[in-house]
């Protein structure tokens, strides 16, 4: 890679991370990350504090001219949306899914749907990780058969399917917030590059 177009990366790249709206939101994401990981809880004070940092910058200065008030909350109610299905199915934890939410107020609607596509591409990619590094890969494949097979038999007996697995054989649970911030920083950091 020539000189110039290195530059003109870091550059890019710098213009991202000093940018107020991005810089801010990354170091929220990386304190929810660390947070996740070590005490497998994201604050709300981190995620409710972000999120009203991210309404009212975006609302005092729009990333487009026609961009008001309904960006930032707009991307807050998307990003709430697309993770409380599985917040409902005890697939993922109220921090995540309010995290993510977060994540929509610095983003607004467009960008967010986009960053939930490469979180949960993320977290599919760590999940697997996840249970090898764990040791707990074939109790996985146990736990999802044997979902599958009472679903089934719920559906077919004319009952609402039990979709829970009980803490004791679970195969071990992800700090998706780590997922949520690698996608999402991974996500800005590929688009200001130009790659998508």
């Amino acid at each position: 890679m020539p000189y110039a177009e290195f530059k003109a990366m870091l550059d890019l790249l710098a213009m991202l991370f000093f940018d107020w709206r991005t810089g801010i939101l990354m170091l929220l994401l990386l304190g929810a990350a660390v947070s996740d990981y070590r005490f497998h809880r994201i604050p709300n004070w981190l995620v409710l504090s972000g999120a009203l940092f991210g309404v009212i910058y975006n609302t005092a200065m729009p990333p487009s001219p026609h961009a008001n008030i309904l960006f930032p909350l707009m991307g807050l109610g998307l990003g709430l949306l697309l993770f409380l299905p599985l917040y409902l199915v005890r697939a993922m934890g109220a921090g995540d899914v309010k995290l993510l939410a977060m994540v929509g107020a610095f983003l607004g609607p467009g960008d967010t749907f986009y960053a939930a596509l490469a979180s949960m591409i993320v977290g599919g990619v760590l999940s697997i990780l996840f249970v090898l590094v764990r040791g707990t890969a074939r109790r996985l494949l146990y736990n999802l058969g044997s979902l599958f097979q009472l679903g089934l038999l719920s559906v077919a007996g004319g009952s609402k399917p039990n979709l829970r697995i009980g803490a004791d054989v679970s195969a071990g649970k992800l700090p998706y917030g780590v997922a949520i911030a690698i996608g999402t920083i991974g996500y800005l950091i590929t688009d200001q590059l130009g790659f998508l």
